[in-house]
């Protein structure tokens, strides 16, 4: 692997993490991958950490208390702002031990952003697979709206991603335009369409880059999304129920591999969150916020 990178191990489990960006570059347990691997660059938002904001701004604008403010344009070929402010920044090593790493950034200002902030991510492993947790802290002096996410290609293991189904817990599709990928309408129930994964459908069937949204937490708690092969082996991308939102992106074109990727990337909040306002989380001056999510093998 090239570039600055940190690397944990928990007996058999190991996972690597990127100094820029703080994103992860591989998960494997016993030499089988359960998270996408590429050698240089992030390619296509791999493993990156989207705070203040995932996915898009549309037109790179957004409004607060009357005031209009301009972002850095992040995605020239459609005008947008994409995937929030900390992706290619550098971030400081926290903390590190054999299983876990936590690695932190402050953004004291930015184009279009009045609001300092400090935040970690933290990555841990134990005997069930990898867990990641997010805080975000507003270091202002005002309420600041902000919203996160993660950009994970998890992998199913040896198999092939096109034998999988895809399930997710989501109860809602969010309708986007299909140039712009910017929401134009409001969520549809997805009970009767094609977007409904709740059972499981097969993933060769389907093209996605699509953000669902009423994701129902299961009996422990937890939302689960996951890539399962018929005889029960595959991975599980779950996430605590501040994560309301899951995009999923599948692509042909991952550096390195023959056959298709799937991302499955947990959201706090929908694309171009800053302009609709839905499910924004809010932060006082002074005030922290966080979440957890992770990647488990299934069946392995």
């Amino acid at each position: 692997m090239t570039g600055e990178h940190l690397e944990i191990t928990h007996g058999p489990a190991s996972a690597v993490v990127n100094i820029v960006g703080a994103g992860l570059r591989a998960f494997e347990v016993g030499g089988v991958p359960y998270a996408e691997t590429y050698a240089d660059e992030p390619p296509m938002g791999a493993g990156s950490v989207l705070v203040p904001w995932p996915n898009r701004v549309a037109g790179a604008t957004w409004s607060l208390g009357g005031e209009t403010y301009t972002l850095e344009v992040t995605e020239p070929s459609r005008g947008h702002a994409i995937h929030g402010l900390v992706r290619h920044a550098r971030w400081s090593v926290v903390s590190q031990q054999d299983g876990s790493v936590t690695l932190g950034v402050a953004v004291d200002s930015a184009p279009g952003w009045p609001f300092p902030f400090y935040t970690t991510i933290s990555y841990a492993l134990s005997d069930t697979g990898l867990t990641i947790t997010h805080t975000v802290e507003n270091r202002g002096d005002r309420e600041m709206p902000h919203g996160v996410g993660t950009h994970p290609y998890p992998s199913p293991g040896k198999t092939d991603v096109d034998e999988c189904a895809l399930t997710l817990a989501a109860g809602t599709v969010l309708p986007v335009d299909p140039e712009s990928l910017i929401p134009n309408g409001a969520p549809i129930d997805v009970t009767g369409t094609d977007y409904d994964f709740r059972p499981g459908r097969p993933v060769r069937d389907v093209e996605l880059d699509t953000a669902f949204g009423g994701c129902e937490p299961g009996a422990d708690g937890l939302v689960r999304n996951s890539l399962r092969s018929a005889t029960g082996v595959g991975v599980e991308v779950w996430a605590e129920p501040v994560f309301k939102w899951v995009q999923v992106f599948t692509t042909p074109d991952f550096p390195g591999k023959t056959t298709r990727a799937v991302a499955i990337e947990p959201m706090t909040c929908p694309p171009d969150a800053l302009n609709s306002g839905e499910d924004l989380l809010w932060l006082k001056p002074g005030e922290s916020w966080a979440g957890r999510w992770g990647i488990t093998p299934l069946g392995a």
